[in-house]
């Protein structure tokens, strides 16, 4: 499932999610600053840092199982 969406499809969304919103803070680097600071609390706050970094996990995921699988296509 996840080898079926293409890098030229999850590269950029993957960076417009992590950088998003792009003024005044990306979410992605506040709520990391909230979790350091043990100020990340509400469900909301979680669900967004989970929201942000999907695309993240889901390109990590889908270099693996192609590293596992020999790098074939």
């Amino acid at each position: 499932m996840i080898q079926k969406i293409p890098y030229v499809v999850l590269g950029p969304l993957t960076v417009l999610m992590l950088l998003a919103p792009f003024k005044p803070m990306p979410h992605v680097l506040e709520k990391l600053i909230m979790l350091k600071d043990g100020t990340l609390s509400r469900p909301v706050d979680m669900f967004d840092l989970l929201y942000h970094l999907a695309p993240l996990m889901l390109l990590i995921a889908k270099v693996w199982i192609q590293l596992r699988s020999g790098g074939e296509r």
